[in-house]
């Protein structure tokens, strides 16, 4: 069963989004010139930025199966992407095969993708709803449409909140979208950090923003503030590659990127 839940909406092709860069940094097909153009400034501050995109992918799939081999077969995907196989209905549903999934992002391009996004199993269910994470109460209100939120759901936040800035409270976003969730529900977050190479990240940083979007890297102490009144699961929050890696992984080298998953009690 699948539904749409969105309007269409014209892509602007006249500066980089970031969902499109990081597309790219997966060596994807679904960017446009301005895109390649600012990751591949990227690109030459950091040369292992396609690592950095690889483990945080990674992740996901890691944590997507942990949550689902937990009993929960609800997951609230916001910030979803440009789909790029495996997705997160793909992962979890090869472990439940009826696990419903909600996908939230706000880039017209992977609204145009959204019919990949919506083909799960038959047994399962997949949505999508082109939203922003900043406004939290309209994505509760579309995943209540779509999900039993009397029952656990797993809140997927990957690589989004670092474009949330300090002024639109991140922190609040978070609990907004926890909040109506119930106890035994997980959060599992990803967020690029700068505290492995400070100069580097803000000389990233900078092209961002010309680019016209904010990025906010941020501490380790900053990224387990988003875990607050949860219980984290082992080993907590730490650097991607390092949250129960795997045989076969593409980057086993440490990223840039803290990670984390954790329960509601």
């Amino acid at each position: 069963m699948t539904d749409t839940g969105f309007s269409p909406e014209r892509i602007d092709t006249g500066k980089p989004h970031s969902a499109r860069m990081y597309d790219w940094f997966l060596d994807g097909k679904d960017h446009y010139t301005v895109d390649a153009e600012a990751a591949g400034k990227v690109l030459e501050l950091f040369p292992g930025v396609k690592d950095t995109a690889w483990a945080n992918r990674e992740f996901m799939h890691r944590a997507a199966r942990f949550v689902a081999r937990r009993g929960v077969d609800q997951f609230l995907d916001v910030g979803t992407g440009i789909p790029t196989e495996p997705n997160l209905h793909q992962v979890v549903q090869a472990v439940t095969p009826s696990a419903q999934v909600v996908y939230a992002d706000n880039d017209p391009i992977v609204l145009r993708h959204a019919e990949a996004l919506l083909h799960g199993t038959p047994e399962g269910r997949t949505a999508y709803l082109h939203a922003d994470v900043r406004e939290p109460e309209r994505i509760v209100a579309y995943a209540r449409d779509h999900l039993d939120l009397d029952r656990p759901v797993a809140l997927s936040l990957i690589a989004l909140l670092p474009f949330v800035s300090d002024e639109q409270d991140p922190y609040g976003i978070v609990r907004t979208l926890l909040d109506p969730l119930p106890p035994g529900s997980y959060l599992t977050l990803s967020h690029v950090s700068a505290e492995f190479d400070p100069e580097v990240w803000e000389r990233i940083t900078a092209v961002y923003r010309s680019g016209g979007t904010q990025v906010r890297a941020r501490s380790h102490a900053e990224v387990t503030r988003f875990f607050d009144g949860l219980e984290l699961c082992g080993p907590g929050v730490v650097a991607a590659t390092n949250w129960h890696p795997e045989p076969g992984m593409r980057v086993v080298r440490e990223q840039p990127v803290y990670v984390g998953v954790a329960r509601k009690p």
